[in-house]
């Protein structure tokens, strides 16, 4: 550039290194991992990623199964580098009955690396070694892991009734904009336990009972998003729900800064 004596040569240069700048901006790439119990998910899956490609500058892969039980067959397990080249995992099975330590273990191992993560709904209740129901007193067990990586302990939920949502933490990048709004039929998890790494977002009253609904998490060093939101596909597709989801999303990835603003390349597409 420095040897371009004409004014609006060096511009027209500029210009091409510019868009060339823009060009090289790659998507992030999107693990989704969807199956097991008590979940329409192969209805949410292609809802989650129609929703979030059109909203950011993501690829997300589908990892799914059809099996609806608690212990889905997903080809994950017992693979610990399952996230290999991938920006970010979406949790999204319902696996209550894993509870081997050893594959629990590998699930957790690309965040253990750096690999962020979201979390959805039934993940809170995947995973269950030992004795889960206890409520947490200590860390550093095997029965504590999975609840450690989220930053939260959830062991049931209430009815399915709509649930009033309240952004309780308006100042954190993934919620500057958002507004409070009521779900319909929707179920609230209760919560026994908040880490000290987590940052409670909003909160959500079912009737007269008020449980924490979205938060983030500081898993070692690793970002963790999670929300206890969606049963129903009709939540799911809600946009409010999917604008939820990719904020967390990009944040986890550092896509969002100080004051919610989204990285440049990394909003939606025009």
């Amino acid at each position: 550039m420095k040897n371009i004596k004409n004014p609006i040569i060096a511009l027209l240069a500029l210009g091409l290194v510019t868009a060339a700048s823009a060009e090289e901006i790659k998507p992030l790439k999107v693990m989704l991992i969807t199956g097991g119990c008590c979940h329409d998910y192969a209805t949410q899956k292609d809802i989650l990623k129609k929703g979030l490609e059109a909203r950011a500058n993501v690829v997300v892969d589908q990892i799914h199964t059809a099996d609806s039980s608690t212990s889905p067959d997903l080809p994950i397990y017992g693979n610990p580098d399952y996230a290999a080249g991938y920006d970010l995992v979406i949790h999204n099975e319902c696996s209550a009955g894993i509870s081997d330590e050893k594959v629990v273990e590998a699930v957790l191992a690309p965040h253990k690396k750096g690999i962020p993560a979201v979390n959805l709904h039934c993940a809170m209740h995947s995973y269950r070694v030992g004795d889960f129901k206890a409520k947490i007193t200590e860390t550093g067990a095997p029965r504590t892991m999975w609840f450690e990586f989220l930053g939260l302990q959830s062991t049931g939920h209430g009815p399915k009734k709509p649930v009033a949502i309240s952004y309780t933490d308006k100042e954190h990048p993934i919620t500057r904009g958002l507004e409070d709004w009521t779900t319909g039929d929707e179920e609230l998890y209760n919560v026994l336990h908040v880490f000290d790494t987590a940052r409670v977002l909003s909160k959500g009253v079912q009737e007269k009972d008020e449980a924490v609904i979205t938060w983030t998490n500081d898993y070692n060093g690793t970002r963790v998003f999670s929300t206890t939101l969606a049963h129903f596909s009709k939540t799911v597709e809600d946009p409010r729900y999917l604008d939820l989801v990719t904020r967390g999303l990009l944040w986890a990835t550092g896509k969002l800064d100080e004051k919610g603003e989204i990285t440049e390349g990394y909003g939606p597409k025009r």
